[in-house]
């Protein structure tokens, strides 16, 4: 068994968000944020030089939002999980169709923020295998 954290990015244009979401995740042991990003741009490039396993990304962000950063890092190996405030079809068809496999909802307990990280992290070893 891997002593190992699973490397997480996350990108949201609100700074208090990523600060509230790096110390969730980082309270958690087999966790660990290597870094956080606050437009598409910073994301792609975190997750190019990182290559987490995991990137947690906001739906809508300045010059294009999650989608796009899906789309960019495409191929990457990192499981992405969106992360919004807007819960509808569109928006949940919109990241699945570009690659995102877990969507979960700000305010939610962060209990299930963390288990669609763990999730996205098993669906990535599964994917490898």
């Amino acid at each position: 068994m891997s002593t190992t954290p699973v490397a997480v990015v996350i990108a949201d244009d609100e700074l208090l968000i990523r600060e509230a979401l790096r110390a969730v995740l980082d309270a958690e042991g087999d966790l660990t944020v290597v870094g956080d990003a606050g437009t598409v741009d910073e994301a792609v490039a975190l997750i190019e030089h990182h290559r987490p396993e995991v990137a947690v990304i906001d739906v809508r962000m300045p010059t294009g939002g999650g989608a796009e950063v899906a789309r960019r890092v495409a191929g990457l190996g990192t499981s992405l999980v969106a992360f919004s405030a807007y819960d509808d079809a569109g928006h949940r068809r919109r990241m699945r169709d570009a690659g995102v496999g877990e969507y979960v909802i700000k305010g939610m307990p962060n209990a299930e923020i963390v288990a669609a990280v763990r999730r996205a992290v098993t669906a990535r070893a599964g994917q490898a295998g």
